[in-house]
């Protein structure tokens, strides 16, 4: 009888999961990040620091059979500390909105999951400045779009979620020279659906 009884629950959470992974499941949530970036130049114009920025913005998430889509937007301040050749030394600040398009899969049952994502993110300039630095100055040679690859784990618990992410720039900013985002972001969200 505690067989048969074990083998039909073990049979009841087993079709239970499945039906869990086959449904369509959506999510809609606030989200704030900071951001650790540098600024990579191969031309050698500049070295770049890491500097402290921050992100805003939301996010969604539509999953089907275990693997979801999570689109997001927020307003970015990427910041980076800047030493020339010639020793002078500033920071530059980038602001952007980014939108990144993320797919991942959720490890983990009820309230609690873990994820792993990776995906394109596409950066639209909003704004810059360099400070104290004659050879970076010039705006007009920045582009106003960039394109980047974002990876990163994440966790559920209930509706709040936690994120570490790394983001690796791949379009140069500057027609001018060799330069691109290098970024880690640990992000805080609460899901509002």
């Amino acid at each position: 009888m505690k067989k048969s009884l074990l083998t039909l629950i073990c049979f009841i959470a087993a079709i239970t999961f499945a039906q869990a992974q086959l449904l369509p499941s959506f999510k809609l949530g606030v989200k704030g990040a900071l951001g650790f970036s540098s600024l990579s130049s191969e031309g050698k114009l500049f070295n770049s620091d890491t500097k402290t920025g921050f992100q805003l913005g939301a996010w969604g998430r539509v999953g089907l059979a275990g693997f979801h889509v999570q689109p997001e937007v927020y307003y970015a301040s990427k910041k980076a500390g800047i030493k020339t050749a010639n020793n002078e030394e500033g920071d530059a600040t980038f602001k952007s909105m980014d939108v990144p398009i993320l797919l991942g899969t959720k490890i983990g049952l009820g309230p609690v999951g873990f994820r792993i994502q990776a995906g394109p993110v596409f950066s639209f300039a909003q704004d810059g400045k360099v400070v104290n630095i004659s050879e970076a100055t010039n705006w007009d040679a920045y582009k106003k779009n960039s394109t980047g690859i974002i990876g990163g784990i994440g966790a559920d618990i209930s509706k709040l979620t936690i994120d570490v992410r790394y983001e690796h720039g791949l379009t140069n900013l500057s027609s001018t020279g060799d330069q691109k985002i290098r970024m880690w972001t640990v992000g805080l969200g609460f899901a509002i659906l």
